[in-house]
């Protein structure tokens, strides 16, 4: 297993609780659209305490733009590993490994939907970017996030543009959220990217085969072995 330790170049203040922390990229790592890694601080290779210092993270940035992002969540009274985090300035090190993609643009020529909620727009980011760069075989693109916080990430990339085929939703109430889920779903056709809580996951999950979408139609950013027991509704 081959461990990058990489310097932070920049800390980006998305909001009053989320940061971006962009890493220095090798030229040799490389990842695909929709990849998560697994993000280590100082310690984490200690046998004992060691795996409280890694976080499966998402990588919300694309490999031309020449930095690897992670966007994640900071705020008070957290966790151990956040805690930590918060305390990483520029030029601090940060490990990187086993980066994998489950959910990469998929071109069927059909709609696809993202859903996410808060700070799983960053394994969507990648997605948006790459589908304006070419949108070859994608019908149409529609993101919908809730985020009861009302600061919205990303707002220069999530932006409703009719000239790109592409339609972004937030919504800030459960209710109105998954009402707008039911609506997306009478295109029986489209494929339904979803990323967020366990929990959020298989309330997608049971809205959306109550709605007559297909489990196949559903990706989730999971390893195939755990599937499963996400679609047990």
């Amino acid at each position: 297993m081959q461990i990058y330790w990489l310097k932070i170049k920049n800390i980006i203040e998305e909001n009053s609780e989320v940061r971006t922390y962009l890493l220095d990229c090798p030229e040799d790592f490389t990842w695909k659209e929709g990849a998560h890694t697994h993000f280590a601080l100082e310690g984490f290779e200690d046998e004992k305490t060691g795996r409280s210092m890694i976080r499966h993270m998402s990588i919300s940035t694309l490999r031309d733009e020449n930095s690897i992002g992670i966007t994640t969540r900071v705020k008070n009274q957290a966790s151990e590993f956040k805690e930590k985090l918060r305390t990483y300035k520029v030029g601090d090190e940060v490990a990187l490994f086993k980066t994998i993609s489950n959910v990469p643009l998929k071109r069927e020529d059909k709609n696809i939907f993202l859903l996410s909620s808060g700070v799983g727009l960053a394994t969507f980011r990648p997605l948006v970017l790459e589908y304006f760069k070419r949108a070859d075989n994608v019908s149409h693109m529609h993101s919908l996030n809730i985020d009861s916080s009302k600061e919205f990430l990303f707002p220069d990339v999530f932006k409703s543009a009719t000239d790109k085929k592409f339609t972004s939703e937030f919504i800030d109430n459960r209710k109105n959220y998954y009402e707008k889920v039911k609506n997306l779903a009478s295109d029986k056709n489209g494929l339904f990217y979803v990323v967020g809580s366990d929990e959020f996951l298989v309330q997608n999950i049971k809205v959306l085969l109550e709605q007559g979408i297909r489990p196949e139609q559903i990706i989730l950013d999971k390893y195939e072995e755990e599937l499963p027991e996400f679609f047990i509704v």
